[in-house]
C-alpha cells in the first residue's frame, strides 16, 4: 500500500509562493531533518518528520514552514497526504494556515500541555519508547507468522469476527477493540508464552497511545493493514503476514516518535 506519489496532486492548491514570512535558514534546509518515506506509511512518517522539524526548532514560531511543494518533494509524498499531515497539526494547535500572497503555513508559539496529558507523560517517563516498540514488532511479526503457519480450527471465525469488531467500532471505542485484535492474533499463535508476553507489551503500548490523538486517516490506514494481515493469516502466508505486520508497527511506531520525542 504505498503512497500516492507526488504527481497525483501536482496541480493541487496550497501556498507555494517563496516571497515574504519564511526563514531562510529554516526554510531552506529541509533537507537536513526530511528525508523520502518509505511505502505503507506515508502519512504517519511525514508527521513524524514534520513534527521533528518543529521539535528541533529549525522553523521557529512565527516563521513559516516550507512551500508545500517543497515538502512533498522532500518526503515523496502526494500534495494529497502533506495536507492532511498540515490539518493534523493545524487540528493540535501547532500550526495555522494562511492565504493570501504572502500565505502559507505558520508555526505557533507553543502552549502548555492540559493538566491530563502532562499526568500521562509522567506516567510513562520511565518507559523505553523504542525498546516497547521493537519489542512490540518481534511480538506480533512473530505471531502473525505462526497463526498463517498453524492457525487452529476456530482460528478463521475468532479473526475474522475481531477484525469486524474493530470496523464497526466507535471512536472512543476503536483503541479497545484494536487490542482485542491484536491479542486475538497472538493467542492464535499457538504460544501462551508469546501471548503473555503480547499482552504485557501491549498494556506499555495503550499507555503511549493514550498520550497521542486518535486521528482518523491513520485508523483508516490502520484498518487496511489489519485486513491484509488477516487476509495473509487466512491464506497460509506467512512471509506476507510477518511483512504486512512489521509494516503496521512501524506505522505505529513512527506516530509515537513524532508526538513523544
Amino acid at each position: 500500500m504505498a503512497d500516492e506519489t507526488v504527481a497525483t496532486d501536482a496541480a493541487g492548491g496550497g501556498s507555494d509562493t517563496a516571497a515574504g514570512g519564511g526563514s531562510d535558514t529554516a526554510a531552506g534546509r529541509p533537507d537536513s531533518v526530511l528525508r523520502p518515506v518509505r511505502a505503507g506509511n506515508g502519512f504517519e512518517e511525514a508527521l513524524e518528520q514534520i513534527l521533528q522539524l518543529l521539535r528541533l526548532g529549525l522553523v521557529p514560531p512565527g516563521e513559516r514552514l516550507p512551500a508545500e511543494r517543497e515538502l512533498s518533494q522532500h518526503l515523496r509524498i502526494s500534495r494529497v497526504t502533506l495536507r492532511e499531515v498540515l490539518k493534523v497539526l493545524q487540528d493540535q494547535g501547532m500550526v495555522e494556515s494562511r492565504r493570501g500572497r504572502y500565505g502559507g503555513t505558520f508555526v505557533l508559539p507553543r502552549t502548555a500541555a492540559p493538566d491530563d496529558s502532562d499526568e500521562l507523560r509522567r506516567r510513562i517517563a520511565t518507559v523505553d519508547v523504542e525498546d516497547t516498540l521493537r519489542f512490540r514488532e518481534v511480538l506480533e511479526a512473530g505471531a502473525a507468522g505462526l497463526c498463517a503457519e498453524g492457525l487452529p480450527a476456530d482460528g478463521g471465525v475468532r479473526l475474522r469476527a475481531a477484525l469486524d469488531a474493530t470496523r464497526g467500532a466507535r471512536l472512543e471505542d476503536y483503541r479497545r477493540q484494536d487490542t482485542l485484535l491484536h491479542l486475538t492474533l497472538a493467542e492464535l499463535s499457538g504460544s501462551r508464552t508469546l501471548a503473555a508476553q503480547y499482552a504485557s507489551v501491549r498494556a506499555t503500548l495503550n499507555e503511549l497511545l493514550d498520550c497521542i490523538p486518535l486521528l482518523v486517516r491513520n485508523l483508516e490506514h490502520s484498518q487496511q493493514q489489519h485486513t491484509a494481515v488477516v487476509e495473509a493469516v487466512l491464506d497460509r502466508d506467512a512471509d506476507a503476514a510477518r511483512e504486512m505486520m512489521r509494516e503496521h508497527c512501524g506505522g505505529t511506531a513512527a506516530l509515537l516518535r513524532g508526538f513523544l520525542a
